[in-house]
């Protein structure tokens, strides 16, 4: 050690890091029987995503990648019921009964949403569930954290350059077959209107 120099400081301490797995927003039934697929910070808009998924939920999944099918090549609209802030009016939207004609083509979140589909098909084909057969029964999307980057403007000043990223969750589930209605018998009715029956019979209409 030189003279009159001071000693190196000593390197910090390796961090520590705790991977917690988070759970899915909706109550499972069976693992066994259910598909899952989860996006986290995304970059894609929250908002166009939260009106895709909001659309598609409840779908078969068929009838979903057709949609979204249709928005990429810009034969349907995605009908935009929350923010509907700045949206134009298209005739497209008058196919899904959007509330004034609202509607948009987001292609890129829309490619998202479809790869997720795709991935939770997947997922399904490999617990061996019916693909023709299964519904979105769960999906959502959440809003994450925001991005935030610089933009030069004139004068030498910098301005906010946002992003809105999204986190989006589906379950997939096998549609429950119809349950057959039981025969019933002859259907069972109080006195009083059995009483009111005949009392309709017995009238009959007329003039003075």
């Amino acid at each position: 050690r030189l003279q009159g120099c001071r000693p190196l400081p000593s390197p910090p301490a390796p961090l520590s890091y705790k991977l917690i797995m988070t759970k899915y927003a909706s109550p499972l039934d069976g693992e066994s029987k259910v598909a899952k697929s989860r996006g986290s910070h995304l970059r894609v808009h929250f908002k166009h995503c939260r009106e895709i998924t909001h659309y598609i939920s409840g779908m078969n999944t068929i009838k979903a990648k057709k949609f979204l099918n249709d928005v990429l090549a810009f034969k349907a609209a995605v009908p935009f019921t929350k923010f509907t802030g700045g949206i134009g009016h298209h005739a497209q939207a008058k196919q899904c009964k959007a509330p004034g004609n609202a509607g948009r083509w987001p292609v890129k979140a829309t490619q998202v949403v479809l790869d997720m589909l795709k991935n939770a098909e997947a997922n399904a084909a490999s617990k061996d569930l019916d693909g023709d057969n299964l519904v979105i029964s769960h999906i959502q999307c959440n809003r994450a954290p925001g991005g935030r980057r610089r933009t030069y403007r004139a004068h030498g000043r910098i301005g906010p350059y946002m992003s809105q990223p999204a986190h989006i969750e589906m379950i997939l589930q096998e549609k429950a077959e119809p349950v057959a209605k039981e025969a019933q018998g002859p259907k069972q009715i109080s006195r009083k209107f059995a009483a009111k029956l005949r009392f309709k019979k017995v009238k009959t209409g007329g003039g003075i």
